[in-house]
């Protein structure tokens, strides 16, 4: 029998998170984030590889990108709000191994991220003091130690703000984002004006794109990093008031105010240096560009009166923020990595006084001070910008498959609209922009590299062994294996309880006899969402006794393993051990739509014929039948051949007829010859065949009809996309009201069968 692993029940946790952050609180978290560093020192070199109009460009082009996973981080974020953030979505999507590499990059993503701001307050509040001779005393030769004393100093003070508890953090991270947004923002305003004024400076703008889109891109790939901090608002899923609401509309609020002064700022910097004035050679922009990342600052000199002094306190206000930010995002990831065993349990201790992950806090402490300490940072947070667009390129990954998986199980507060386009095009850019940050930093290639490799040799030496199960993980309760044959055909039959096992005997031995087949008998235990998963056990006894049921019968005739599992959702349960175990063949027992499902064949079939990736053949009503008459209904489509397949098994051996309704009014048809060949290739004239034809538009009157003149009908399930819309099939209005035993058929084809089974 296989080990059941650790249970994380959340019944089990005695002390929490307090739950304290507001809208607006998490909001400022977000623009504290993405308010910094990057910005001042992007748009000067993006002003110099594209032009006056295309760092306008830039920050809009890569606005719209930042919205596109922002939607992704929303709409999974309302589903799961809980700390972790990346983690925890890549744990439901994807399973342990990828959810720690997640969490494991995000951790030092971040942690990279705090030292960076750190050092970046440093430099700029030093250098202010030196402008105003308040450090001519020091020797030239300290600079450099003074820098990262300093460092350390704002990182301790902020390491303290975020021991002392969520909303002392929210508190002055919004105090901190208030003033540095203010400061853009005044920016911005300021340079409308002297644009209104002076309607000469518009002519800054010409030529709008002088480089081409080639550059345009580069540009859009340097200053990216100026766009992530959004998805530190998923970190505070425990502790935001109402977050199913909240966090979304937090990190849209987020994306589009910061997208605004970004195009605002850019905007004031272009028209801040007027043509001609001293010092000024060349085209304005050119000019700016010349000073590539001090662009920014000299353009802003010019365009207010004490620039430099309100550009130092800019920067100040947005490193401090993001720094912030940062420590809080890095230690709600290692407390979510110790909360569920990935780490050791100490990185989920929480301070009963203060609410907070100490442990969790003081570790990530350590990697932010060391870094300011003793690594190059430049290099190092080139490493953390891959690795967040990595983060980016698994969330929206997830979004997909926890849409796919578990879109009727879970409670979204939040939905993405066109799904998927936005996050299918997300992947695609951020790849791109990822692969192009190679030519940046070479040393950042080897960096993110080789902290990934350390956290897989992190997972297996103690990870894989020590996660405990979550909620929406599938646990293994009992199973027997058996060595598998290379070309054995492997069957999977889930069996509810001794009626449902008795009821798929019989069929199962016809569509299997012939075969060499392996049978898999798989239960999976219905637990209702109020009882503890570590009671999963309890509910077992009538599973257990199905499975007994049908190895009576079916184990004279075949090789058969069984499996007991627990999941929430049962539907998912079976598409997982149907991936799992690389089934060929899922059969089902089927007893009818109610009247009152809501599900266009039902809550459990529904979402099993949409994603298993084997062959599907659903039985309704076949239960000790002898099948001598049988009708196959074709529509022209993929399903043709798997239906008469299926009819030839389960045919009467000897003395049954098939009959074949060619429904040619169908839009999607064969040519009459093509089903004649059809018919020597799978039957090889053993069998009595008949083929009829019929020309009406209405093929469901036809089937329905049809069917009460036989013993069985065999039906294809058609392709399924409008029914998400509420649109029913063909095949599916048959199946709800034919009278006659019934099997539906879906056959896999290779490439979707593919995809549904690996991603």
């Amino acid at each position: 029998m296989a080990k059941t692993p650790p249970i994380n029940d959340s019944r089990d946790i005695k002390t929490e998170l307090s739950r304290d952050l507001s809208l607006f609180q998490v909001t400022m978290m977000g623009l504290g984030m993405m308010i910094g560093a990057g910005v001042f020192l992007g748009i000067g070199h993006s002003i110099y590889l594209t032009g006056p109009g295309g760092v306008l460009l830039t920050f809009a082009l890569n606005g719209m990108l930042a919205l596109f996973t922002a939607m992704s981080y929303a709409e999974l974020s309302s589903a799961i709000p809980k700390a972790g953030g990346t983690y925890n979505f890549a744990r439901i999507g994807f399973g342990k191994g990828i959810s720690f590499i997640s969490g494991w990059m995000e951790w030092f993503a971040s942690s990279v991220a705090g030292s960076m701001y750190a050092v970046t307050f440093s430099i700029y509040t030093l250098r202010y003091f030196e402008q105003i001779g308040m450090l001519a005393w020091l020797p030239p030769d300290y600079s450099g130690l003074i820098i990262k004393v300093v460092a350390v100093a704002i990182a301790l003070f902020f390491i303290y703000i975020n021991y002392r508890g969520a909303s002392e953090t929210g508190k002055v991270g919004a105090l901190m984002t208030v003033g540095q947004t203010a400061f853009m923002i005044f920016i911005g305003v300021m340079g409308i004006i002297v644009a209104i004024r002076d309607p000469s400076r518009l002519e800054n703008f010409k030529p709008f794109l002088p480089n081409g889109w080639t550059k345009l891109l580069i540009g859009m790939g340097f200053t990216y990093v100026a766009f992530e901090g959004y998805e530190v608002i998923a970190q505070a899923g425990d502790e935001t008031i109402n977050p199913r609401k909240n966090l979304p509309k937090a990190m849209l609020y987020s994306v589009f105010i910061v997208c605004l002064t970004y195009i605002t700022v850019a905007f004031a910097t272009v028209v801040a240096v007027k043509a001609g004035s001293p010092g000024v050679t060349g085209q304005p922009w050119q000019w700016i560009g010349s000073f590539r990342e001090r662009g920014f600052g000299e353009a802003v000199a010019r365009l207010i009166p004490a620039g430099n002094f309100l550009l130092t306190l800019a920067v100040i206000f947005s490193s401090t923020s993001a720094l912030n930010a940062t420590i809080y995002s890095a230690t709600r990831t290692s407390y979510a990595l110790g909360r569920d065993g990935m780490l050791p349990p100490m990185f989920a201790k929480i301070s009963r006084k203060r609410k907070t992950p100490a442990n969790a806090l003081a570790f990530t402490s350590v990697i932010i001070i060391s870094l300011a300490v003793f690594l190059p940072i430049v290099h190092v947070a080139s490493s953390a910008s891959i690795m967040f667009l990595f983060l980016f390129f698994v969330v929206n990954l997830s979004v997909i498959k926890i849409r796919y998986n578990m879109g009727d199980e879970l409670n979204y507060g939040y939905l993405s609209p066109f799904f998927p386009v936005f996050p299918v095009a997300a992947i695609i850019l951020q790849t791109a922009l990822a692969i192009w940050l190679v030519k940046m930093s070479i040393i950042a290639w080897i960096v993110a590299p080789t902290w990934i490799a350390l956290g897989v040799l992190t997972y297996f030496l103690y990870s894989k062994t020590h996660a405990a199960e979550i909620e929406g993980d599938i646990r293994v309760l009992e199973e027997e294996t058996a060595p598998e044959s290379g070309n054995a055909y492997r069957v999977m039959i889930p069996i509810a309880n001794p009626d449902n096992a008795y009821s798929l005997i019989n069929n199962t031995i016809k569509i299997c006899g012939n075969r060499n087949a392996r049978i898999k008998l798989l239960h999976m235990v219905s637990v209702p969402d109020q009882v503890p998963l570590t009671d999963a056990k309890k509910y077992i006894t009538e599973g257990r006794e199905g499975i007994v049921e049908a190895m009576l019968y079916l184990r004279p005739r075949f090789p058969i393993t069984t499996s007991i599992r627990y999941g929430r959702n049962i539907a998912r349960g079976i598409v997982s051990a149907v991936r799992e175990k690389k089934i060929d063949l899922l059969i089902m027992g089927w007893h009818g739509k109610r009247e009152d499902q809501r599900f266009n064949l039902g809550g459990i079939i529904d979402p099993v014929v949409n994603r298993s990736p084997s062959d599907i053949i659903i039985l309704k009503g076949c239960a000790n039948k002898s099948f001598k008459n049988i009708l196959v209904p074709l529509y022209g489509d993929y399903n043709d051949i798997f239906s008469l397949e299926t009819a030839g098994y389960l045919l009467d051996s000897g003395e049954g007829k098939i009959t074949i309704l060619y429904l040619t009014g169908n839009k999607k048809q064969h040519t009459k010859s093509q089903i004649e060949s059809l018919l020597v290739d799978i039957y090889r004239g053993k069998l009595d065949i008949e083929l009829k034809v019929s020309t009406a538009r209405d093929t469901v009157r036809v089937v329905l009809n049809a069917s009460k003149h036989f013993d069985l009908v065999v039906i294809g399930i058609e392709d399924r996309f409008l029914t998400h819309f509420g649109i029913l099939s063909s095949s599916e209005i048959i199946a709800s009201k034919c009278t006659t035993p019934l099997a539906l058929v879906k056959s896999s084809r290779k490439i979707i069968s593919w995809t549904k089974r690996w991603i």
